[in-house]
């Protein structure tokens, strides 16, 4: 039996009529209202990054060809939420999320981006949030004390890689990859730069050689992953052929060349102990205290 039984439900004016209880804010009697935003009519403004590769090493198409800055909103406490969960944290996806919410333009995803460019985006992102002051504990290198030592993000530049193109004797292609004449076989080759499917992908292929127990090839994994042609070839069995029988000083100038030509931020800036008084310059340590300022 029901215990509710013989107990008559309420009508509208009995509930309208009712003593609001002590210590809750008195509402006049009206209707519900479907205005949920309780007066606060906050705009969250938005911030441009400027990216490292200036959109030059994406292919057409692609929507961040040629796109020198991207636009991002400032993080709220939705994007706090992404940082502070366990199961993203522990699938390593947190960071991710949060610069998925964060970018105006939804066409552009994360692992697109090429690395140096995902780096500029964490750095904005991290400013919008708490500011461009980074404080942190610093070992001198010196006297070996630690200190307390504030950095300004904003002051973080990026690396001249047109510059390392010109030196390097590279030419940039109309699809944006970079073609260079290798120094000892005099192969022509034309490269691209990784984005993050591509990484993920190759850290994949690892993990499954890892757990057959087969012989690791990272090194001519990653040669296949980045070179686009091999003397105006674009198959990706010549490719494959040639990386088999590349020399191993041709290897390393790519390998090299890779790394010089990557656009990234630059993370070096000026420290000076408090202890001491040692000056040098640091790398900005970017650790997992970096989206959480004292």
């Amino acid at each position: 039996m029901s215990r509710n039984k013989g107990r008559v439900s309420p009508t509208e004016e009995d509930v309208l009529e009712q003593e609001v209880p002590s210590g809750y804010p008195e509402y006049p009697n009206r209707p519900p209202t479907t205005d949920d935003s309780a007066g606060f009519n906050w705009t969250n403004p938005t911030y441009f990054v400027n990216l490292p590769s200036k959109g030059r090493f994406y292919p057409p198409g692609h929507p961040m060809h040629n796109k020198e800055a991207i636009e991002i909103k400032y993080m709220t406490a939705k994007e706090e939420d992404f940082l502070t969960s366990q199961p993203l944290i522990r699938k390593g996806i947190a960071i991710d999320r949060v610069l998925e919410s964060v970018i105006i333009d939804k066409s552009i995803h994360i692992d697109d981006l090429l690395l140096g460019d995902k780096n500029a985006l964490m750095i904005g992102t991290r400013i919008t949030g708490y500011g461009e002051e980074y404080k942190v504990e610093i070992t001198c290198p010196k006297c070996g004390k630690e200190s307390d030592y504030e950095f300004d993000l904003e002051k973080i530049g990026t690396n001249d890689y047109e510059e390392q193109i010109k030196e390097l004797g590279c030419e940039f292609t109309p699809r944006n990859t970079v073609s260079v004449d290798l120094p000892l076989s005099k192969v022509n080759v034309e490269i691209r730069l990784l984005n993050g499917h591509d990484e993920k992908n190759l850290t994949e292929q690892a993990n499954k050689k890892s757990k057959k127990n087969m012989p690791t090839s990272n090194l001519t994994d990653q040669l296949r992953a980045f070179i686009v042609s091999v003397n105006g070839i674009d198959s990706p069995f010549a490719v494959a052929n040639f990386v088999s029988q590349m020399p191993a000083r041709d290897s390393k100038f790519l390998r090299d060349l890779y790394v010089s030509i990557a656009p990234n931020v630059d993370l070096v800036q000026e420290f000076e102990c408090q202890k001491c008084g040692h000056e040098a310059d640091m790398e900005v340590p970017l650790g997992v205290g970096f989206f959480w300022p004292e």
